[in-house]
């Protein structure tokens, strides 16, 4: 398989840039090397217009227009599969707070089952009730300071706003958590490790390579097999290819290790993730990336709201039953995991019982840990 990955929606660290609120891949994967058999095709398409290169932006609508049918042709010749995955840059500052400040194993005023279990998604969502841009732009800046002090001031603050938003949240237990969790980090900040310490580690957060994450789960998704070869070609961008490409190694190296996290929790499967390099390339050398760059501009378009000229429409009919999609999001993690506690059957009494145990367990630890902070 081949696959070639395009980003839109590129801000760096900036994460509340109103224009370009969501981070953008596209992976376009094909059994064939587009790179090789679609070269003379793609030259005549240039040729055509009158370009050095398909780019989207470039031609705008009026230039996808005027090669429709040469963009169908290629689709079904080669029959290219494109899959869309999204990070919604203002959520993804929230939810790297909540994934710092309210992980148990840092925080012991934190519940274990409430952050080890799908019951962290409730909680999170909780805590974001209580953010507003103002508050995440700030929790996000000092997620990347790499000054210790300034970062460790400004995540005191953070959370005593916070904490004075508490009150908002009408259930009882979780404003108890909440709260008991925003004044342990008040009281310790060092020990949460809230902000990077360098710029290798900035980037490491950032939605680029969050995203990237997704990808490379997209691509063994495609694999049918484990260790399937696969040729990945990536857009070449000096800031963020290291650390996507220090990612995929990690994935590589640890396909074969079982990664759960907890009880009822998303279980990493990283069996089919693919062995061989990525490879990185500017589109000038790579007819796969000029052809993926359409195809995101496209669907990007279409999941805005945007509407399409009809000339298009075959080009995403031809994907409707075969691209896949996924979200980093509030919104996203609120429908997904909405419907997994709406299809929960009914405890048995052992099960309610042996629950209790837990949390009974859990909270005397949590409520020692409070008394001795």
């Amino acid at each position: 398989m081949y696959f070639y990955v395009d980003e839109s929606g590129h801000t760096g660290t900036n994460l509340f840039d109103e224009n370009q609120p969501m981070l953008y891949y596209g992976v376009l994967s094909a059994k064939t090397n587009l790179d090789i058999l679609a070269e003379l095709k793609v030259q005549k398409i240039r040729k055509k217009l009158g370009v050095e290169r398909l780019h989207a932006h470039e031609l705008g609508m009026g230039g996808l227009v005027a090669i429709a049918d040469d963009l169908s042709c290629l689709q079904k010749i080669y029959s290219p599969v494109i899959d869309v995955y999204r990070v919604a840059k203002p959520d993804h500052a929230i939810i790297s707070f909540f994934d710092q400040v309210f992980d148990s194993g840092m925080n012991p005023a934190m519940t274990w089952t409430g952050y080890w279990t799908p019951l962290r998604y409730i909680l999170l969502l909780k805590v974001a009730y209580l953010f507003d841009d103002d508050l995440a732009r700030r929790a996000w800046n000092a997620r990347i300071d790499t000054n210790n002090a300034s970062a460790q001031a400004e995540l005191i603050g953070i959370c005593r706003e916070l904490e004075t938003r508490v009150l908002r949240i009408p259930d009882l237990r979780s404003r108890e958590i909440i709260g008991d969790t925003l004044r342990w980090a008040v009281a310790h900040p060092s020990d949460i490790h809230y902000n990077c310490k360098t710029k290798k580690d900035v980037l490491a957060i950032t939605p680029n390579v969050i995203g990237f994450q997704t990808v490379m789960h997209g691509i063994a998704g495609r694999l049918k097999k484990p260790k399937a070869i696969a040729n990945i070609t990536v857009d070449q961008q000096s800031q963020f290819n290291k650390a996507q490409k220090n990612l995929a190694e990690f994935y590589a190296n640890a396909r074969d290790i079982p990664l759960e996290t907890g009880p009822g929790m998303p279980k990493m499967n990283l069996r089919n993730i693919p062995d061989a390099p990525i490879i990185f390339k500017s589109s000038k050398d790579s007819i796969g990336l000029e052809l993926v760059d359409i195809y995101l501009w496209i669907f990007k378009r279409l999941m805005e709201g945007i509407k399409l000229p009809s000339e298009l429409h075959p080009l995403v009919k031809a994907q409707i039953h075969k691209g896949r999609t996924d979200e980093i999001s509030l919104q996203g993690i609120s429908s997904r995991w909405a419907r997994w506690f709406d299809e929960l059957p009914e405890p048995t009494p052992e099960q309610i019982e042996a629950a209790k145990q837990i949390q009974q367990k859990d909270e005397a630890r949590r409520k020692d840990a409070i008394a001795r902070a």
